[in-house]
């Protein structure tokens, strides 16, 4: 099974970082300019929280607030679900699952490294399994054949 670092290095680097004391709506255009659904919230190089559309939805726009005036670290998630690079694919999607979440903060030697998004989870697992399909294929086929010929 893929594990996290090796996701990340088919990744473009970097990793889409915002202040809490940022506003919302410079948050929003961060996001847009880079189409990404999520920020990691960081102050220096401490990840303090994740912001997501998901986050604006409920937080701005349903309570009635200003983007230009709110703060990310108003609005921002503060319990924040982690991966290592060692983990798999498989453990990604389980917490993902259980925790209703669509963005991983991958961390490192208490480093932050990059993120992992429920789509990349679902794309590389998508691709592993054409994989082992194709290779399963090509392995009867050529058992099948390979018993035929033994046979004649």
């Amino acid at each position: 099974m893929v594990t996290v670092r090796k996701l990340l290095q088919s990744k473009p680097a970097g990793t889409c970082t915002i202040e809490p004391e940022a506003t919302a709506y410079e948050a929003l255009q961060i996001m847009a300019d880079r189409n990404v659904g999520a920020l990691l919230v960081v102050r220096g190089e401490e990840l303090v929280g994740v912001f997501s559309e998901r986050d604006y939805a409920r937080k701005v726009i349903l309570m009635g607030k200003s983007s230009k005036s709110t703060t990310v670290g108003e609005l921002m998630t503060q319990v924040v679900f982690y991966v290592t690079p060692e983990m798999t694919m498989t453990d990604c999607m389980a917490l993902m699952s259980d925790k209703h979440i669509r963005h991983l903060p991958v961390i490192e030697h208490e480093r932050l490294v990059g993120v992992v998004s429920i789509g990349d989870v679902v794309n590389r697992i998508i691709s592993d399994q054409e994989v082992t399909i194709r290779d399963l294929e090509s392995f009867i086929t050529g058992g099948y054949v390979a018993d035929a010929v033994s046979r004649s």
